[in-house]
């Protein structure tokens, strides 16, 4: 039998949009994969609903020891300051340069395709995202649209994005098809 599928989950240590980390989770869970935490080190990580503070959830690797060999397809949850603080972190936008290198499946919501532009993996690609990232995304070479989701195969590997929580729906219908998983 073959080993289930693992999915990487970026974020940074709070400031996570708690929602769009849980739910695609869940999705990726029940098709039959692996999800596990990333970030900058190891302990917990604090997600919000908004601006208030939710959940903590405990860390699995932290960036620096990460492997993206390791991993089959990647999550990058929204939320301002997790995507902000995220894309600072040279260790994860290491990781999505060699993810995206390998030519394996990435989905990111809301802000967090901020991360795909620090990576420079975004040219010539289609994507969406939370509006107010529209001009950092066609500055870096992409192609925003405003849509509920949108799929992308350009360039040798599948970028799945959606703009916001509303969208989620079709973000996970979309992200599980992408990883090569059963649909849940």
């Amino acid at each position: 039998m073959a080993e289930p599928k693992k999915i990487a989950f970026l974020v940074d240590t709070e400031g996570i949009e708690q929602v769009e980390l849980t739910d695609p989770w869940q999705h990726v869970e029940k098709a039959g994969a692996v999800p596990r935490l990333l970030a900058p080190r190891l302990g917990q990580v604090r997600a919000f609903d908004h601006l208030t503070p939710a959940d903590s959830f405990d860390v699995d690797v932290p960036f620096a020891h990460a492997d993206p060999d390791d991993y089959d397809g990647v999550v990058i949850p929204g939320g301002v300051a997790n995507a902000d603080f995220l894309r600072m972190d040279r260790d994860a936008v290491r990781f999505v340069v060699q993810h995206v290198a390998a030519g394996k499946p990435i989905a990111s919501i809301c802000h967090g395709p901020w991360l795909l532009v620090e990576a420079d993996v975004v040219r010539g690609k289609a994507l969406t995202s939370f509006p107010s990232l529209a001009t950092d995304i066609r500055n870096a070479g992409g192609q925003w649209d405003d849509a509920e989701v949108s799929v992308c195969a350009k360039g040798g590997w599948t970028l799945v994005t959606s703009r916001k929580p509303d969208d989620l729906p079709a973000f996970n219908r979309e992200a599980v098809k992408a990883f090569g998983l059963q649909g849940s």
